[in-house]
């Protein structure tokens, strides 16, 4: 018990530092989960190991604490795990072709362990090379489109800017490619990678997706700024579909049999599914999105284990296709 009053103390100390407001009995309980004469005790016995500790008082009127930085410089180290950690995160997005965020990561893995003393380094490489050599990763298989780095990291600055772009962007069907004004929202990362962003045009003049393969080009337009529409949620954009198509949303139900209900437990198909236990161990799942063609395509890989209830539209497009797969996904 000790120990981890220390634990703790240290905790709070690095997250004084590393918080530039300052940190609140209230946020102590919470990060804690103390009560509040537990969280005057540990902000006590900081202050007392720590008097370098400056107290604050906001415009709400609330008092926070807060180490300057530099303090605890020489206390912070990283452990094995840690860095085993963010090497796979590394390793994740360049497996999911997000090489541009795979790079950012790389170079603050750099620079954290070039923060480390040489001893403690020595300490940790063992460690870190058996957990990199035990962790096995599982990398998305299968095809996976191609990206050009130099548009998405000119697409970021963008974003970052809040400047409109000009994209050379490539048909899918025809393959003519034309120009396109697009002020830059955001991302949505699937089985293909696309821009969120509203087309200037006036047949268009909505927020539309730009399949990042096909971005030929892109020219930031550092000289036209955009005003972002304050009602836009890319969150709220993205749950209206199942994938990333964006189609009007429909409701679904589907019923899962008793022998997949145990599998589909474990899936999120949606972030506003509701779900339902039937009597004889079937499972039903209901939500609202669009996007018909990606829920046939996920379908698919449950066979004849699961039945479209609504709408008949899409039940009309798996009905053909359900088969008696030897596994589930």
């Amino acid at each position: 018990m000790r120990f981890e009053k220390a634990d703790n103390l240290l905790q709070l100390a690095l997250e004084m530092q590393a918080s530039r407001a300052g940190l609140a009995l209230m946020d102590i309980q919470e990060r804690f989960g103390v009560s509040r004469r537990t969280a005057m005790r540990m902000r006590d016995a900081l202050l007392r190991n720590f008097p370098q500790a400056e107290e604050i008082v906001g415009d709400d009127r609330v008092k926070r604490w807060r180490l300057p930085a530099g303090v605890l410089d020489r206390l912070v180290a990283f452990t094995p795990e840690e860095l085993a950690d963010l090497e796979a995160g590394i390793r994740l997005l360049r497996g999911a072709n997000r090489g541009d965020q795979a790079d950012n990561l790389a170079g603050l893995k750099a620079k954290l362990t070039a923060l480390m003393r040489p001893e403690a380094l020595r300490r940790v490489e063992p460690d870190l090379e058996a957990l990199l050599e035990a962790e096995g990763l599982a990398m998305r298989p299968g095809p996976r489109p191609r990206m050009r780095i130099l548009v998405v990291e000119e697409l970021r600055d963008a974003l970052k800017k809040g400047c409109k772009v000009k994209l050379l962007y490539r048909n899918r069907r025809n393959r003519h490619r034309k120009e396109r004004l697009v002020h830059p929202y955001g991302f949505l990362h699937g089985h293909r990678n696309y821009l969120v962003g509203f087309h200037e045009h006036p047949k268009a003049d909505k927020v539309v997706l730009f399949s990042l393969p096909y971005i030929e080009e892109v020219t930031v337009l550092d000289d036209q700024p955009f005003s972002r529409d304050p009602d836009f949620s890319l969150r709220d954009f993205a749950a209206q579909s199942f994938g990333v198509f964006q189609e009007q949303p429909f409701d679904v139900v589907w019923r899962f049999t008793p022998q997949a209900a145990p599998d589909a437990r474990e899936f999120v198909f949606h972030p506003e599914q509701e779900t339902e236990e039937r009597p004889d161990g079937s499972l039903i799942v209901r939500f609202r999105a669009g996007g018909d063609l990606e829920m046939a395509w996920h379908l698919y890989m449950w066979g004849d284990q699961v039945e479209v209830l609504e709408p008949p539209h899409l039940a009309a497009l798996v009905a053909g296709h359900r088969r008696a797969w030897p596994a589930l996904p």
